[in-house]
């Protein structure tokens, strides 16, 4: 596997992004961006996928980014959760329903992939080197 400098390179982050501003996206488009409660956890959930992989990848030890991945799954069921409610308040469609919850599915697997990678690696990171 090539050698990634910076959180940026990661699929999941990019996939973390992507799902993150398909969420504002129907803030901006649905009824969704009313319901403030639903869309202020929404958000928060949506963007910690994002952010905990940008976190764990930054402190530089195997260990911690295997953490921060962990929270960053487990904001993708939290957002996948929050969606089934935005579906139950007709605030999203079927179809919108099923586009965002397969991409969170499909986070998920990845991050959990990616985990299993690093649990097996040798390298416990870049401050455990000097």
């Amino acid at each position: 596997m090539a050698t990634l400098n910076t959180f940026e390179e990661l699929d999941i982050w990019q996939l973390g992004r992507e799902i993150c501003q398909d969420v504002w996206d129907k803030f901006e488009s649905t009824s969704l961006g009313k319901d403030f409660e639903l869309k202020n956890q929404m958000n928060r959930s949506s963007g910690s996928i994002m952010d905990n992989i940008a976190e764990g990848f930054e402190r530089n030890g195997r260990k911690e980014f295997i953490q921060f991945l962990s929270y960053s799954k487990g904001s993708c069921g939290e957002l996948r959760s929050q969606l089934y409610r935005a579906f139950d308040r007709k605030h999203i469609t079927k179809e919108e329903f099923e586009f965002l919850k397969e991409k969170t599915i499909t986070e998920s697997k990845k991050i959990g992939s990616f985990v299993s990678y690093l649990i097996k690696s040798e390298n416990n990171g870049s401050k455990f080197n000097k």
